[in-house]
């Protein structure tokens, strides 16, 4: 048998053998068998991904994708830019290039009641005469995308960012399996689609998914040594989050293993023809992209309710996160004749759920000591299911709160996720209540140190007031003496601080620079490579600058910003020490209420002490003036707030940009304050503050856009 019949043979039609070549392959035989390859390949893709309806198993999917790479290697010249092997990932982005949308990326108008979905669709009956019907979704909680096609193949991936221009994550999201390279207009039959267009979604992470790379990373940082605490800091903290993260990672081989997945809702670009949404949807099923099948053409409102009613119970059983669903005018001509505002479609909605909320049992009520001596009272619960986790305990906040709320132990209450995150009591059902209850009498004592409590005029917490004797109030010092914007030694967990108190290691921050080996080797749990590791992390934070240092103290009221401040007005630690009042108030941004913590703080004999020997053992307590000099004065003269959680940089970073440019960063808004920088999840106060005084809010990609300007 001569050589081409071999690989004829090996070149089967249904490709089930593994193809085998050597330097002597004929380049159209190549060139063939890789063009049979991809559409093999991808055609297996689409089954798994969109459809759920594999023919082969991974293994034999694998073997093929990895014959198709051998292949591509040899004959790079005929790689296809729509090559399976192009979502592997491999290419390193060191900057995401900015792209300004051909249709600007618009934000849609939020309801949180059927009274706000009623006044909707009141102002659609009031603008037009012409029938409409609706288009029920649900409303991804990830991050939005826009995919650009060319002649057919994906041109480029690029981010909502401020809705006029995003970030090019293209190579980044080629490795999202659900999305093709190339769309299948085969399945169109004479039906054109244009040149160039685009197409929306929303790219996601499954809770599957997410809870894996967790357990991959709480495995990987146990092999380090890390304690739970520490671990726990390291975790990602939502799919939300992780997917933003994930998509503006530079290396895209790791992209591709946090295997992310993607829903399309809208189809744009000119010459497609579909007169409403829902055939635009279906239009996109046919061309190969992956589409909710959990959407539903609703001919009114009370059907728009009966969806929004059958998802928010069915939410908890998706394999992915939903906030919410998005009511759109379906009919094109009635979208046109609404129009859209600057920032939202006039002809879409979005309905949000509500946080959730559980009954349960109220078991009693313990008392948390913080490490300024605050005391926070906690209930303990009847274990209870809520988004996704199993709740035990939840916040009560203070002594008012429990009497407002009349909050006794036996009580059966209803619990919350504030935000999603942090569950609280919100009501009690006392029709469930014991006939002998009786109300809740607020602790007078510390429950850790038996010291009376105070509590100052004005305020809603009560305090223990020894400072020095308080077991909580020593480990809550040291803890924040050591966290990651403070002294950053992160081979120091809490569970492990604990332990050295307890032993008596441990009486205050100083004695951490007087830790010796021997001493820790000797109890139980501690090798040698461990020891090593927190010592090394004690020497290493004597390099931490005087700013974070000052902040590690833990003064009252003294947080990031307010101890970059004053370390930037008084330059070092002996000249704070010998501020007096009227010094401190001249500090900027530093009022009466920081400037008596400060004060009283330094004007305590064992403060003193403890500040004296973290001197001595070499930690820096005077300015590094060269790290501030600003790198630019682009932003000279301008002072910014900044609040939310943001996509590309993280605060500090933003702040860091702010200060490298000349600008000055401000904890709170005023009259003063230059822009607002706001990213998602802003408190309301901030926003409020800042159209009272008149302050632009900027986006986190506006900000970038207002630094590139001025270079």
């Amino acid at each position: 048998m001569s050589q081409d019949q071999r690989l004829r043979t090996q070149d089967s039609p249904n490709m089930s053998g593994n193809f085998t070549f050597t330097a002597m392959v004929a380049e159209n035989q190549a060139q063939e068998r890789i063009h049979q390859l991809v559409q093999e390949l991808n055609r297996h893709n689409h089954l798994y991904y969109n459809e759920a309806q594999p023919e082969i198993s991974d293994y034999a999917f694998d073997q093929l994708l990895e014959e198709l790479i051998q292949l591509e290697k040899a004959f790079p010249q005929f790689v296809q830019p729509d090559s399976p092997s192009q979502r592997v990932g491999g290419s390193v982005t060191k900057q995401f290039e900015a792209v300004s949308h051909r249709f600007p990326f618009l934000s849609l108008s939020n309801s949180y009641s059927r009274d706000d979905l009623m006044e909707f669709d009141q102002r659609i009956q009031k603008a037009v005469t012409l029938p409409y019907t609706y288009v029920c979704e649900l409303k991804f909680d990830g991050v939005a995308i826009g995919l650009q096609y060319e002649n057919g193949l994906l041109k480029r991936a690029v981010t909502r960012g401020d809705g006029l221009q995003g970030d090019d994550v293209t190579v980044n999201v080629k490795t999202i399996r659900s999305i093709p390279l190339k769309i299948n207009t085969e399945a169109l039959g004479q039906t054109a689609i244009p040149e160039t267009f685009e197409i929306r979604g929303e790219i996601f992470m499954t809770h599957k998914r997410f809870d894996e790379m967790n357990e991959a990373r709480r495995a990987e940082l146990l092999d380090l040594g890390y304690d739970e605490d520490q671990i726990r800091e390291r975790l990602f903290k939502n799919p939300r989050n992780a997917t933003a993260g994930s998509l503006k990672m530079q290396d895209s081989a790791e992209v591709a293993k946090r295997k992310l997945d993607c829903f399309m809702y809208a189809l744009m670009g000119e010459g497609f023809g579909e007169e409403s949404h829902s055939d635009n949807l279906s239009l996109a099923r046919k061309l190969g992209f992956p589409v909710s099948e959990a959407s539903r053409q609703c001919a009114n409102l009370e059907e728009v309710f009966q969806f929004i009613d059958e998802w928010e119970g069915k939410r908890d059983q998706l394999p992915f996160d939903i906030d919410g669903v998005v009511v759109k005018v379906n009919e094109y001509a009635v979208q046109r004749l609404l129009g859209s505002t600057a920032k939202s479609p006039r002809w879409a909605i979005a309905f949000k759920y509500k946080a959730r909320e559980a009954q349960t049992r109220l078991l009693s009520i313990s008392y948390q000591v913080g490490r300024t001596g605050a005391i926070t009272p906690v209930a303990n619960l009847q274990p209870v299911f809520l988004s996704g986790t199993t709740v035990k305990r939840a916040s009560l906040y203070n002594a008012d709160y429990i009497a407002e709320m009349d909050i006794r132990e036996g009580d059966t209450v209803f619990v919350e996720k504030g935000g999603e995150i942090i569950p609280k009591v919100i009501r009690v059902d006392t029709t469930k209540r014991d006939l002998f209850s009786t109300p809740h009498v607020y602790i007078d004592r510390c429950p850790e140190c038996n010291t009376p409590l105070l509590r100052k005029e004005g305020e809603a917490l009560h305090y223990c007031p020894n400072e020095s004797g308080c077991p909580p109030q020593i480990i809550g010092r040291i803890v924040h003496f050591v966290g990651r914007k403070a002294m950053d030694i992160n081979t120091l967990g809490e569970k492990t601080i604990e332990l050295f108190v307890r032993e008596g290691l441990l009486h205050d921050v100083a004695d951490l620079y007087s830790l010796r080996a021997e001493s820790i080797l000797g109890l139980e749990g501690f090798k040698e490579l461990s020891t090593k590791n927190i010592l090394e992390g004690i020497e290493a934070s004597k390099a931490v600058p005087f700013e974070r240092v000052l902040f590690a103290l833990g003064i009252r009221y003294v947080g990031e910003t307010v101890a970059k401040k004053l370390a930037l007005h008084f330059r070092t630690l002996d000249a704070l020490m010998e501020a007096d009042l009227e010094q401190l108030r001249a500090t900027e941004e530093i009022g009466e209420v920081i400037a008596l913590s400060v004060q009283a703080f330094f004007s305590q004999p064992n403060n003193l002490a403890v500040c004296r020997r973290l001197q001595e053992a070499g930690l820096q307590f005077v300015l590094n003036e060269e790290a501030y000099k600003p790198k630019s004065d682009r932003l000279a003269g301008k002072s910014f707030v900044v609040s939310g959680v943001f996509s590309v940089f993280s605060r500090d970073e933003l702040k860091k940009k702010i200060e490298e440019n000349g600008g000055k960063v401000l904890s709170g808004v005023s009259a003063s304050t230059s822009y607002l920088i706001a990213g998602e999840k802003m408190g309301p106060e901030k926003r409020k503050k800042a159209e009272k005084f008149n302050v632009p809010v900027i986006s986190e990609e506006e900000f970038v856009k207002m630094i590139a300007e001025h270079d």
